[in-house]
């Protein structure tokens, strides 16, 4: 067991605020762990209500156990505070309000260990309780947990956030050589997955159900404006203007519905026309849309203009792909989906 003087194998990262309903069952989750040699480095971000004090007594009872505090600065000075503490070259992710499977950081240390050219891996999640789950959750849980492979992850990397970041572990040099956390107005796990994946680290996941997600009106992916579906377009753009758009100046948009659209607006913004659009949409097709023709697949082309899926619509992903393959796109060349 690590104590104060020794270096853990494992360092588990908790940033946590007013958690006092679900964070003794998260902290539970932790201690029923069967790999034993971890720290928890657990940063109490200005709670109000009983967490300290909660955290103060696990750290009391286990010497593995250590509290910080931010005064309330926000989630991303703590989760960089907590980084920085962290003594061990492998950190794990871990909530206040999640659980963890009891084999959850015995198998991520053990995947990471005979695997070392992977920087990140995460784990199958479920949400829980299921009674609350709608079918875009579940839909979204079932689309997370089938991206098993580095290459998989990559191809959808722009669709939404792959991982569900209290499910990850990751080696710490490498988060911290790409910049740590960062506060950009949206979501800083889905940057830090993108500028990661910039830089070349390998992704994996596992396929067992290893975390437990707890689905609740105030979480935060349901409540910060960072989480919001025009925060993430923005996040995205963002990275694709430093990769696959540098130095674009016209793309074509596959789906002129509501997120095509969303796309035109954004683009729009940073000089990036839209050459033509895509759809199979029998009422649309050739017709004008912002000064573009919308074309039925069987018209589109591959011309040297890079293509961007924008159709948000998991059951039709697979349909807009192949339409772009037949016309000869390479997708992570010239197309990517990025909805």
């Amino acid at each position: 067991m690590s104590t104060a003087t020794t270096t853990p194998a494992l360092s588990i990262l908790m940033p946590v605020r007013n958690e006092e309903k679900h964070l003794p069952a998260a902290l539970a989750s932790l201690s029923a762990q069967s790999f034993r040699e971890w720290e928890l480095v657990a940063v109490d971000d200005g709670s109000t209500d009983r967490t300290h004090e909660i955290l103060a007594r696990a750290a009391a009872a286990d010497p593995r156990v250590r509290v910080l505090a931010t005064g309330g600065q926000g989630l991303v000075p703590a989760l960089n505070l907590g980084l920085a503490e962290c003594r061990s070259h492998l950190v794990a992710r871990m909530d206040g309000d999640d659980v963890a499977h009891p084999a959850r950081l015995e198998a991520q240390t053990a995947y990471m260990a005979a695997h070392p050219e992977v920087g990140l891996v995460a784990s199958c999640f479920q949400h829980f309780p299921r009674r609350r789950i709608g079918s875009g959750m579940l839909g979204y849980e079932q689309w997370q947990n089938s991206l098993l492979s580095h290459e998989s992850i990559l191809a959808d990397l722009f669709v939404e956030s792959p991982f569900v970041h209290p499910s990850v572990m990751f080696r710490k040099k490498e988060v911290l050589q790409a910049g740590g956390y960062r506060d950009m107005g949206w979501a800083e796990d889905y940057d830090l997955w993108l500028r990661l994946a910039a830089a070349g680290t390998r992704f994996a996941r596992l396929p067992a159900t290893l975390l437990f997600w707890r689905e609740r009106p105030e979480r935060t992916t349901r409540t910060n404006p960072a989480y919001a579906a025009h925060a993430m377009r923005l996040c995205k753009l963002h990275h694709l203007l430093q990769g696959f758009l540098k130095g674009e100046r016209r793309v074509i948009l596959a789906g002129a519905g509501l997120e095509g659209r969303a796309w035109y607006r954004i683009l729009h913004e940073v000089g990036i026309a839209v050459e033509a659009w895509v759809d199979v949409d029998p009422k649309k097709i050739g017709r004008q849309l912002h000064g573009a023709p919308v074309l039925s697949t069987g018209e589109l082309e591959r011309n040297g203009t890079k293509l961007l899926m924008t159709v948000g619509a998991r059951g039709a992903r697979a349909v807009v792909r192949q339409s772009t393959r037949q016309a000869g796109f390479v997708e992570g060349c010239d197309a990517i989906c990025v909805a």
